[in-house]
């Protein structure tokens, strides 16, 4: 009889297909969507147990200032010299300043920069900013940075390059870093902020921006702040 694939529960919760395989089968790979049953025994924890579950938002806190603040500290791009890249070669300057959480995924950058916000667009959920990068004009000089409430995407936890899948048990626990990372930008980078207030204000920021559409840098911000 062959078997479904389910969705997989956190880890140490078996996945079977009847009742005659639950005490043998449990357990995910770390492959997305294809998931490898092994013995109940090595899946749970020691006396029978269940593992205890994932903390996302725990990872997180202990990640923030001592690796995900650093490693955009370290690696971002300006976006005077990111953009045009991009522009010119968007195949050459993915390969040589973004990463993937996985093949086919699409590319994460981080990058960093100065300008004047122009406006809000209060329209879309993200509420983000529109700024003039220093030194540019017109539109191809302008990058959009979200200030919330809503966030999508996991730019900032593929940009990073050190959260990778195969640290995680499952899929899902790898989503909710993603999820979480996001949440942390708007508790400890954006809940302060008065998008309106910033209008016509220089500003520095830096983040991380996906190329999900193509000609579109929306940008999560890790800093976003009157420039000083």
């Amino acid at each position: 009889m062959a078997i479904q694939p389910q969705r997989c529960k956190r880890a140490g919760v078996s996945l079977v297909a009847s009742a005659a395989l639950a005490a043998a089968l449990t357990g995910c790979s770390h492959v997305p969507g294809v998931y490898t049953y092994v013995p109940a025994s090595e899946a749970t924890a020691s006396g029978g147990g269940n593992a205890a579950a994932f903390d996302a938002k725990a990872y997180v806190e202990k990640n923030w200032a001592e690796k995900v603040l650093p490693a955009v500290e370290t690696d971002a791009v300006d976006a005077a010299t990111l953009l045009p890249a991009l522009a010119a070669d968007q195949d050459a300057a993915s390969k040589q300043y973004g990463s993937q959480a996985g093949t086919g995924s699409p590319y994460a950058f981080l990058t960093r920069g100065s300008g004047t916000v122009t406006k809000v667009d209060e329209e879309n959920p993200s509420h983000p900013l529109t700024i003039q990068l220093d030194g540019t004009t017109g539109k191809d000089g302008t990058v959009q940075v979200v200030t919330g409430p809503v966030i999508a995407g996991t730019a900032l936890r593929d940009g990073v390059k050190f959260i990778h899948f195969s640290d995680f048990t499952n899929q899902l626990d790898y989503a909710d870093v993603g999820t979480e990372l996001n949440t942390k930008v708007k508790t400890e980078v954006l809940a302060a902020l008065d998008p309106k207030g910033l209008v016509g204000t220089k500003v520095d920021f830096a983040g991380a921006f996906s190329l999900v559409a193509p000609g579109s840098i929306l940008v999560v911000p890790t800093q976003l702040e009157p420039a000083s």
